[in-house]
């Protein structure tokens, strides 16, 4: 499907050897086990010697379906999927990183990521260096040091500051890190970062790529190699998704190009809107041109993706009173749905981390992180003028 447009490979791509009885979508398959009246073929099956299926834990056609069409979406040659997203980069970072490894990474990666870095990773004698997100310098210079694992988020959740992933991957595989990209917020519509000299490329399959907030799982895209290993860390650790999560993400993936599409349209609008709002008091989108890394998001990316977030004055207490106002929005710790979805950092991206932590990654406890739907931008529009109009005078005084 190399020369087939994104659209139609989102639809179809993976889904063929999967159909059975003539049935046109892929079946949920709940078994467990798969059973071999032969035993020699059931060997050569169980050593990966012969396609086939074993055991859930390991592999199953309906997953196998969702990690094909992901795989082809990112141009990777492998793939393997997780019950979440956190299990995708925990298990992937499991796989690569021993005592005495050293990690660099940016500041400003999601909430659970961070205390992989700042909690975990230290507990196994794994050197872990966090630099400004967007110094590009910095983080040559700590790669310079010695590497093992470059892993980069961009853009980031919540503040989607932008990295050059391009300059990044090259500075990382000259010293011989493996490079990682958590790609959630592009998704494969706006950004391919294997394309852009990453090894491996994460998602949040929860996020974008189900769309319809009803199904939890992760994805690793890339080499063969690095895959089979990280696969094989999965398999006997036991993250495994679930073959109904993996159904319904194979489902919303069929119409990831018009949602995202759509995303990144209303974000661009919204974004525009807001900054005309006397109570806000700084926008934050990629798309936007005073954007800090605005011209390394237009090299990189195809559209700038759905999500914004926006600082208010009158810190918490202004969020408190703005939030319940919106009727278009769910307040909810989630993102990527088809619906528009909005929460502060203290509950959502970086629920995990204390105030003084979040401020040090640049982080304002009056920051709203806004996840565009696909509802008519009009209605968007209206909702944050009466939301802001309702709290005006409250706020004001």
């Amino acid at each position: 499907m190399k020369e087939t447009k994104f659209g139609t490979k989102s639809i179809w791509a993976g889904e063929k050897d999967s159909l059975a009885f003539g049935a046109t979508q892929v079946p949920v398959v709940h078994s467990v086990s798969f059973g071999y009246e032969d035993m020699d073929e059931w060997y050569e099956v169980a050593i990966g010697n012969k396609p086939g299926h074993i055991y859930g834990r390991n592999t199953n056609p309906t997953v196998q379906a969702f990690e094909e069409k992901v795989r082809i979406l990112e141009n990777a040659e492998a793939s393997t999927s997780f019950s979440t997203g956190m299990a995708a980069i925990s298990n992937t970072l499991g796989t690569l990183l021993f005592p005495g490894d050293r990690v660099v990474s940016i500041k400003d990666t999601y909430g659970g990521t961070n205390k992989i870095f700042t909690e975990f990773l230290p507990k196994q004698q794994i050197e872990v260096m966090l630099c400004d997100t967007g110094d590009h310098e910095a983080i040559e210079r700590e790669i310079a040091k010695g590497c093992k694992v470059l892993y980069l988020e961009s853009p980031t959740n919540p503040t989607v500051k932008i990295t050059d992933i391009k300059r990044m991957a090259k500075a990382g595989k000259s010293v011989g890190a493996t490079v990682i990209v958590d790609n959630t917020f592009a998704t494969p519509v706006n950004q391919n970062p294997i394309e852009l000299g990453a090894d491996l490329v994460i998602h949040s399959a929860t996020k974008f790529l189900g769309g319809h907030a009803d199904a939890l799982g992760g994805v690793v895209c890339g080499s063969k190699e690095l895959v089979e290993a990280v696969y094989h860390y999965r398999e006997i650790n036991g993250a495994t998704l679930d073959p109904m999560a993996a159904y319904l993400l194979l489902r919303g993936m069929k119409t990831l190009k018009l949602r995202v599409e759509q995303q990144n349209k209303n974000a661009q609008e919204i974004a525009e809107y807001l900054k005309g709002f006397e109570l806000v008091e700084g926008v934050y989108y990629p798309g936007l041109p005073d954007h800090p890394n605005h011209d390394i998001a237009k090299t990189q990316m195809k559209g700038f993706g759905g999500v914004l977030s926006f600082a208010v004055r009158g810190g918490v207490e202004t969020v408190r009173q703005f939030l319940p106002q919106l009727q278009f929005a769910n307040r909810a710790a989630n993102l990527g749905s088809v619906e528009t979805v909005v929460g502060p950092s203290r509950t959502t991206s970086h629920v995990e981390c204390t105030p003084a932590e979040r401020a040090a990654m640049g982080i304002p406890e009056g920051l709203i992180r806004y996840s565009a739907g696909i509802e008519d931008i009009e209605d968007l529009k209206q909702d944050l003028h009466q939301a802001f109009q309702a709290i005006h005078t409250t706020v004001q005084s």
